[in-house]
């Protein structure tokens, strides 16, 4: 079963900006190869660290104003929000074990 949420505007602040752990965002599209690709490691991080870490995805097709208030301009791009800001923000595809030394870092 995933753990992953799917994050929309009428939830990001409950989800995201009030949560009580790091968050990983995930903006994505269907229609994206490397979204695609990453996916797995994005479920498999979700499950790995659930209690520690929210992992968010957000379909950029759907959800275009916060796409457009993160500046994503590329996809996949992944963000990390800690105490309810932004930590971190990369486009592009990641290997699992770059994903996550990433999020170790925000842990």
């Amino acid at each position: 079963m995933s753990k992953e949420i799917t994050i929309n505007s009428g939830n990001f602040d409950a989800e995201v900006l009030n949560s009580s752990v790091p968050v990983l965002l995930d903006f994505w599209a269907p229609w994206c190869g490397p979204c695609r690709m990453i996916a797995p490691f994005v479920e498999q991080i979700a499950c790995e660290y659930d209690g520690r870490l929210k992992v968010g995805k957000i379909n950029v097709d759907e959800e275009g104003p916060l796409a457009q208030r993160h500046n994503v301009s590329s996809i996949p791009t992944l963000v990390i929000y800690k105490d309810g800001k932004t930590a971190f923000q990369q486009s592009g595809a990641l290997p699992k074990h770059a994903l996550e030394s990433l999020v170790k870092d925000f842990l």
